[in-house]
């Protein structure tokens, strides 16, 4: 039997997802709980096989708290989120979890029992937009820590002078003013500024900038 908590905050749903569950044949509900807080109290002393958790409880977020506490202390829990939201923000916050799986509220019960059974069996039927959305994370943070890698690499080549320019690139100084500051030719900070470039492999300081700020290295320059 497919031992299944059922955390949910809304008493009418969250007796009809018990009553589904009880139906089955191959499932039963191991415990249920209203709050987020419960969940992890009730996860401390009772086991179960997969945990339905809904996101919105006492707080907006206080399902996914949940979920991390919980899975700090067992990292084997299984967790399918079930709720009623669908943004990419609070899918890829509760999917950073470490939770199996995200249903949203509204499907048919025999597809939410495939969810579960699947879930349990390691083989969880993630929805295609859920699946989408979990990629395309994963890919902007591997692009991420690749671009990471290469800007501190870079970093480590440059000079003396080369640190200072863009130090003062990132305070928002335009070259008159970084020539005036560094008290040399105009011509001389366009030069340096084109050895930048190079380096960093962008077409404008303003790209280098931005970059900076997106990997928040901005310290490396003080």
């Amino acid at each position: 039997m497919i031992q299944v908590a059922v955390v949910e905050d809304f008493d009418l749903i969250r007796e009809d997802l018990c009553e589904l569950i009880g139906r089955q044949g191959d499932m039963e509900v191991a415990w249920q709980v209203s709050s987020g807080q419960a969940a992890v109290e009730h996860a401390r002393k009772e086991q179960a096989d997969i945990i339905l958790m809904d996101i919105e409880m006492e707080t907006v977020n206080a399902g996914i708290v949940a979920t991390e506490q919980i899975r700090e202390r067992n990292p084997e829990q299984k967790v399918v989120f079930l709720t009623v939201h669908e943004t990419n923000s609070v899918i890829i916050a509760a999917m950073g979890t470490g939770a199996v799986d995200y249903v949203v509220k509204g499907c048919s019960e025999e597809e939410l029992l495939n969810h579960i059974r699947n879930a349990y069996a390691g083989k969880p039927v993630m929805e295609a937009r859920i699946q989408e959305t979990v990629m395309r994370e994963y890919s902007r943070l591997q692009r991420s820590e690749k671009s990471l890698m290469f800007f501190i690499n870079n970093v480590s080549q440059l000079t003396t002078a080369e640190r200072e320019l863009v130090k003062l690139l990132l305070e928002g100084k335009k070259v008159r003013e970084i020539a005036q500051i560094r008290c040399v030719e105009m011509i001389t900070v366009k030069t340096q500024i084109k050895g930048l470039l190079r380096k960093f492999g962008c077409a404008r300081t303003k790209e280098i900038v931005v970059m900076i700020q997106e990997l928040n290295i901005s310290h490396l320059f003080r």
